[in-house]
């Protein structure tokens, strides 16, 4: 460990209550997707107090922090002449929002959305992460360029929250994909991610990225025909009892599903007719199918609506589809040796990524990796289950500082000697797409 990377964690270290702080204050004010104005306030705020660059309103509520190593500067500083660095740029992501759980103790009571997936933890170790990297000693030190990005949306967006973002120019209703598209990623590199353990780890630390599914979903809305429900329910088409069977065929549908592809279906009725004396005559589904590549999530997705048409026809009802974006599956990615590297260096406990592990949840950041290196860790010091009314930060070193640490160590050592091993990365990186090839993938599949 050199020099600088005692003094990355001896920065952090100080500056430990005020690290806290900041995470608590974001955890005990929760804010649900394209929503999180007072948690992007927030942010703006920590980081422009460290003398960064700052834009906001990316995507809506998106925050990003901006100093340039060689020929870039902090707010304040007097330009420097370039050093002839290789130009990398590494941003570390924060994720902002909060999922709903109403019945969480610190959960929101008018939005009802909490931190029960540890998001709050992610943006107190990006704000660790950018204590560090504040130092003029450790900028200069750097062969490239750190981005602090506080990102929106994380969570899944519902159908009718979609329409309205829709009509304030959110387009893609995931805070990555629309960054993506927007451009504002453009000039990054590598992407540093990081999340509470989403996979049964017992070492504080899981280095690297198992494949996680990836996603689609619709709403669909079934249309049946009003009858008296006493007098002559021979006379109606029962939208329920369309929804009911077509579900029911997707159970039976389990057999036909590879265990290698990892689906799973879930579905939500958001309306189910409007007087119990009538025949229902309108029902709404959110449909949602996972799985492990873009090939299984579009075999599943035409299944299920073989059955919602199969269902329709049986009882002489109408399908009326509604395309909702999904994540892209997560491409597995063996840990960086620098990270692991960092992690020895902290005396922390982890293990690796292996192989075969995989994340049967999804998350959009599968979409970064189809387009960019992404370097990923979870880590413990919380209990409880995720999204669950019991999830608890019950180690705020582990869940707050350490990850702050080894983004920081990480980051630092992917751009010291000149950017070197940040450089080889990006090097063997090989895309799915480019921004405008993922753009049109996603408008072509929704």
């Amino acid at each position: 460990m050199d020099d600088r990377e005692k003094k990355i964690l001896e920065l952090i270290d100080k500056n430990r209550d005020r690290i806290l702080a900041f995470a608590g204050d974001i955890q005990e004010h929760p804010e649900p997707g394209f929503e999180e104005r007072r948690t992007a306030e927030k942010t703006a705020e920590f980081l422009r107090s460290l003398g960064y660059e700052v834009q906001t309103g990316l995507a809506g509520t998106g925050v990003r922090g901006d100093f340039t190593a060689g020929n870039g500067r902090l707010k304040g500083e007097e330009q420097r002449e370039p050093s002839g660095n290789s130009g990398i740029r590494v941003t570390v992501i924060g994720e902002m929002d909060a999922i709903g759980c109403k019945n969480h103790p610190l959960a929101d009571p008018h939005n009802g959305t909490a931190h029960a997936c540890g998001h709050h933890a992610q943006m107190a170790a990006m704000a660790g992460a950018a204590i560090a990297f504040s130092d003029r000693e450790v900028q200069e030190a750097l062969g490239g360029s750190i981005s602090l990005f506080a990102v929106p949306a994380e969570e899944y967006v519902d159908a009718e929250k979609r329409r309205r973002l829709k009509q304030e120019g959110i387009e893609f209703a995931a805070g990555k994909s629309e960054l993506i598209r927007r451009g504002a990623f453009d000039d990054t590199d590598i992407m540093m991610t990081t999340h509470v353990h989403m996979v049964p780890v017992e070492e504080d630390f899981y280095l690297g990225n198992p494949a996680c599914n990836g996603f689609t979903a619709e709403r669909v809305t079934v249309r049946g025909k009003a009858a008296h429900a006493a007098i002559e329910p021979w006379n109606g088409v029962n939208a329920v009892s369309i929804v009911t069977s077509a579900i029911q065929m997707m159970g039976l549908m389990r057999e036909t599903f590879r265990e290698e592809d990892h689906v799973r279906l879930h579905n939500v009725i958001r309306k189910g007719g409007e007087v119990l004396n009538s025949v229902p005559e309108e029902a709404v589904v959110e449909t949602k199918v996972r799985a492990v590549s873009l090939e299984a999530i579009q075999a599943g997705r035409e299944k299920i609506d073989r059955a919602y048409d199969a269902a329709a026809y049986a009882f002489g009802g109408t399908i009326e589809r509604e395309n909702l974006q999904g994540y892209m599956p997560v491409r597995y990615r063996e840990a960086d040796e620098v990270l692991v590297e960092a992690a020895r260096e902290l005396g922390v406990s982890y293990r690796t990524v292996d192989v075969h592990d995989f994340n049967n949840a999804s998350t959009d950041v599968g979409d970064l990796t189809h387009l960019y290196p992404v370097v990923n860790f979870t880590f413990g010091g919380f209990s409880g289950k995720l999204h669950g009314a019991d999830f608890s930060i019950t180690d705020p070193e582990t869940a707050y500082i350490l990850p702050a640490k080894l983004l920081a160590l990480t980051a630092y050592k992917l751009l010291k000697d000149g950017g070197k091993e940040g450089e080889r990365i990006v090097q063997e990186f090989r895309p799915i797409f480019d921004r405008e090839s993922y753009t049109a993938y996603i408008r072509e599949h929704n």
